[in-house]
């Protein structure tokens, strides 16, 4: 699921960035080089905020790739199960905030939410493999 919605994401960013960058006179076809990042200062906020989730969905998801893979294999119990999908629906809820109203108190708190979830999985695992 996690992964559908990172392609969501993505998705959703180049229909916010391309029409934007198209608006701010950026032509790809006459470019070399450069990477997203040089688009801040050049976009407005709310069309860089979809980018930005979609490089975090890049990041701590991997190490819940990890752990999912592991209770996978150990056999998984149903307060992991319960955790996983915890972890995805909050990493989606922060996903829209983000990218909608991207105010950094509640941001942050989804943040800390989902890692609380991702700490759980990583201590069942731990426990699952020794």
């Amino acid at each position: 699921m996690l992964v559908i919605w990172s392609l969501v994401m993505l998705m959703w960013m180049a229909r916010t960035r391309f029409p934007a960058m198209a608006e701010a006179k950026i032509r790809l076809g006459e470019r070399t080089g450069g990477r997203g990042q040089d688009l801040e200062g050049v976009l407005p906020d709310h069309v860089n905020w979809k980018a930005h989730n979609y490089t975090h969905l890049m990041e701590q998801p991997t190490l819940f790739y990890a752990v999912v893979m592991i209770l996978a294999i150990a056999g998984a119990t149903l307060d992991a199960v319960i955790a996983a999908w915890l972890y995805t629906g909050i990493r989606v809820v922060h996903s829209i905030w983000q990218a909608t109203r991207n105010t950094i108190p509640v941001r942050l708190r989804l943040f800390q939410l989902s890692t609380l979830a991702l700490a759980y999985l990583a201590i069942r695992a731990l426990i699952a493999t020794l």
